[in-house]
């Protein structure tokens, strides 16, 4: 078994921290970020970052659906680390300044990929469609902060 890697990363118009809070947010902001390849999403313990239980199934292709039941930790200041407990997959958030009012958001999914021609397909095309799932939950998580910074810039006035 060889291990699978996908990386995405965006550039957010909002600083790390109101950044970081929506992507910590299970119980609110993040059920609104997810695409439709995400369903039965679910918050069973905690809600806000460390601690938190979340449970959904990702279908990344017609045929492979996922059932995952994560755990999410915080090990560093910046950074969001879900482990599935029913597999190998590990999903880090990681986000960081990124000059005045910006920040980085990256996003990386490993987990110990199939043996074989299996292994090898799977190698070669996971990574793009996951790639482009989390395009979009990062494209969504841009919208909702940037939105949220222009309405209190807005309310300052």
């Amino acid at each position: 078994m060889a291990q699978v890697e996908a990386t995405t990363e965006r550039i957010i118009a909002a600083d790390a921290e109101t950044v970081f809070d929506a992507l910590a947010d299970y119980s609110g902001t993040r059920a609104k970020l997810l695409p439709e390849q995400f369903s039965e999403y679910e918050v069973r313990e905690g809600g806000d970052g460390e601690g938190t239980l979340v449970h959904w199934k990702l279908q990344a292709t017609s045929k492979r659906v996922r059932d995952c039941l994560l755990e999410v930790g915080e090990p560093t200041d910046g950074q969001l680390v879900e482990k599935d407990r029913n597999s190998s997959m590990v999903t880090t958030w990681t986000v960081t300044p990124a000059g005045e009012g910006r920040s980085r958001a990256v996003v990386t999914t490993v987990w110990n990929g199939a043996g074989g021609i299996g292994g090898f397909f799977e190698k070669t095309f996971a990574p793009k469609g996951l790639g482009r799932i989390y395009d979009l939950v990062l494209a969504r998580l841009a919208a909702e902060v940037e939105k949220t910074e222009i309405e209190e810039s807005e309310v300052e006035k």
